[in-house]
């Protein structure tokens, strides 16, 4: 089978929600067309951006190019993720997309769910691909972005991949530390917490003065947080 005749049926089966292994994905990624006029790319980036998933399907098959950024960098696959534009982003990554590529502001289309707490842009980004060790602009993981947030179904979803647990940010923060000092130390906070100790976070490093994560929930007056940290062996 042809190199195009693949990319056409990876790009119909996403489309239909099958899943489709990543490896068939990057291996097929170099079909997508790159091609495209200024006008057409510049429409399926706008296309991808409010979710028209006729225009976008129409632009993709016109010869319009998944490659293609705009003035900030983004392509049309961040466009789609920044609007949460599900069933858009698989006809582009179906269509080649890459889910790794990142704006100028360092955003890339797995990086904005783990912000944004949307678990199936999450899972459509890892299925295709995406690199966990991708850092944002404060030198952040994905799951730093997810645990100041709170979002304990985006925190579950990373830690059944090899993303770094206690990876340490621009701020010298580690996404326990991030979870306490960011969180607002109600249940959703303390989930993340819990889930980040199973997990292997090192409940001792502290941040850049210092200050370790248990002194920062005792001087927040996150108790629940607190026990957990102390029962992990936690030190002040």
């Amino acid at each position: 089978m042809g190199k195009q005749l693949i990319v056409a049926a990876l790009f119909l089966a996403l489309a239909a929600g099958v899943a489709v292994p990543a490896s068939l994905l990057l291996d097929n990624r170099e079909g997508a067309k790159v091609g495209g006029t200024p006008e057409q790319d510049r429409a399926l980036i706008a296309a991808a951006g409010r979710g028209d998933e006729a225009e976008v399907h129409r632009l993709l098959g016109a010869g319009a190019s998944v490659g293609a950024t705009d003035e900030s960098g983004a392509t049309a696959l961040i466009a789609a993720a920044y609007g949460d534009h599900l069933a858009v982003a698989r006809l582009l990554i179906a269509a080649g997309a890459d889910v790794n590529v990142q704006d100028r502001s360092q955003q890339s289309a797995y990086l904005i769910p783990t912000a944004d707490g949307s678990v199936e842009m999450l899972r459509l980004t890892l299925a295709a691909g995406a690199d966990v060790r991708r850092t944002d602009s404060y030198n952040g993981t994905g799951l730093i972005r997810a645990a100041d947030r709170g979002h304990v179904e985006v925190i579950r979803e990373l830690l059944k991949t090899e993303i770094d647990v206690n990876h340490i940010n621009r701020l010298g923060w580690t996404a326990l530390l991030e979870a306490i000092i960011l969180g607002d130390g109600g249940s959703r906070h303390t989930e993340v917490v819990r889930l980040l100790v199973a997990s292997g976070a090192d409940v001792n490093i502290p941040d850049k003065d210092g200050v370790t994560p248990l002194a920062h929930a005792r001087r927040r007056g996150q108790e629940g947080i607190a026990t957990i940290l102390r029962a992990a062996g936690a030190r002040e």
